[in-house]
């Protein structure tokens, strides 16, 4: 998710009563929820796709969740004592315990990698122990329902709080409506998927005989993929070797006549060509959905089918000059 949203949600915990364990826990919170975003410092070493085979893996994975949070909370424990010794310590904060502060700093990371794997940017959970992708396919990358929610919440609690009433319910209510607007997004990602599985057995499926009955067998993948704006809506898309099939065309024909029509090509046999080449190997090691088209010169683009936006396909695409774009079977 957005940087917004992980602050928000940081902000949020503290005020569902969790500042009050610790001096400086809001901070720790709120950074901590931001911090395993670290990784983004791969733009300045990282060139062309390489960032995304990069992003969300080492820095999201359980060791980093573990390590993160103690440098975070060292820091802020030597600010608090910094400040003491200058004697700018406010005086309104609390007493300032390692312990609770660690753990602070540890609750806000590990929001991160939960709402991260909420989207369908995917996520590796489990780095360096295992490089598999997770995917939530649950919210759209930025969601501004799930903005006013957070707002809404860290306002009535502040709100309460400087008027001295009791502020720590209204976070908790806040983190119950988020949850529940997750839980919905989810049903609604499942029914979608389910109905994407029988578009993928129809028009991907081999048909085998067991016994007296038919079974219907596919390596097809489904992704319900949230829109912005409207969280209730979702693009359905099914496909298998480079074949992806949108909701508007569950056709297969009329979806073989509209990738003709848009220059999509067969998806090439690249398993040779990624051992050369890092670009390669580095969108193929991220794209869930890959796919090809023809360039102006024939030759081929790669695209990921949860990515085709004009605004941000750029970023998610891999010219191939060396490699022919050739017709669809």
């Amino acid at each position: 998710m957005d940087n917004l949203t992980h602050s928000l949600v940081g902000a949020v915990l503290g005020q569902a009563g969790l500042k009050r364990t610790t001096g400086l826990a809001m901070p720790a919170l709120i950074i901590g929820a931001n911090l395993p975003d670290v990784d983004a410092a791969c733009f300045f070493w990282l060139h062309g796709t390489e960032h995304l085979a990069f992003r969300r893996g080492i820095t999201h994975g359980p060791p980093a969740l573990v390590l993160l949070p103690l440098v975070l909370a060292g820091l802020l424990w030597a600010f608090d004592r910094w400040q003491t010794r200058r004697g700018t310590r406010p005086e309104g904060r609390l007493p300032v315990r390692f312990g609770w502060l660690y753990a602070m700093a540890f609750v806000g990371c590990l929001s991160h990698p939960f709402f991260d794997w909420l989207n369908v940017y995917g996520i590796r959970l489990l780095e360096p122990f295992s490089s598999q992708w997770f995917y939530g396919d649950t919210l759209f990358i930025i969601d501004p329902w799930l903005w006013a929610l957070l707002i809404a919440s860290v306002w009535w609690s502040r709100r309460r709080e400087k008027a001295g009433a009791e502020w720590a319910r209204a976070g908790q209510v806040g983190v119950a409506a988020v949850l529940a607007y997750i839980g919905v997004n989810g049903w609604i990602s499942a029914q979608q998927e389910g109905e994407g599985r029988l578009i993928a057995q129809m028009e991907f499926g081999k048909v085998r005989v067991s016994g007296d009955n038919l079974e219907t067998q596919t390596t097809a993948k489904v992704i319900a993929s949230p829109m912005p704006l409207q969280f209730w809506e979702r693009e359905v898309l099914v496909g298998s070797e480079g074949i992806w099939l949108k909701e508007e065309c569950y056709s297969y024909d009329d979806c073989y006549a509209r990738a003709v029509s848009e220059n999509i090509c067969a998806l090439p046999n690249l398993a040779a060509a990624r051992r050369t080449n890092s670009q390669l190997d580095a969108f193929l090691f991220w794209s869930r959905a890959p796919f090809a088209t023809r360039a102006a010169d024939g030759s081929v683009v790669l695209r990921d089918a949860r990515f085709t936006d004009p605004r941000v396909e750029d970023r998610f695409s891999l010219a191939l000059p060396d490699v022919k774009c050739e017709e669809l079977p």
